[in-house]
């Protein structure tokens, strides 16, 4: 296996290469956070429940946040909570 690699694993910049024994040839591409618009905002995964707890937990970071700006509790809290799980999946900006 060659190995090549720019930019210390930066997103999109490491990259591996084989070939197989039937002599294909195969391109790895590593990917550790999606480019916005690469993926389907509209589909939302999660592959473990540690990964959906990890989540919750910066969503909750973030509500707390912003209901310390709203000055109030928010009254609209699980359309918020899923507004901002989406956004941070699909790489587009998160609500304030």
């Amino acid at each position: 296996m060659r190995r090549r690699s720019r930019a210390n694993h930066a997103t999109y910049s490491s990259f591996a290469t084989f070939s197989d024994p039937d002599g294909n040839s195969w391109l790895l591409q590593e990917v550790t956070n999606r480019l916005p618009g690469r993926i389907d905002s509209a589909i939302t995964s999660f592959v473990s429940a540690i990964d959906l707890a990890g989540a919750l937990r910066r969503a909750a970071a973030a509500h707390g946040k912003h209901e310390q700006r709203l000055g109030q509790p928010d009254p609209n809290l699980p359309d918020w909570y899923a507004e901002f799980m989406v956004a941070e999946q699909a790489g587009t900006e998160l609500p304030v």
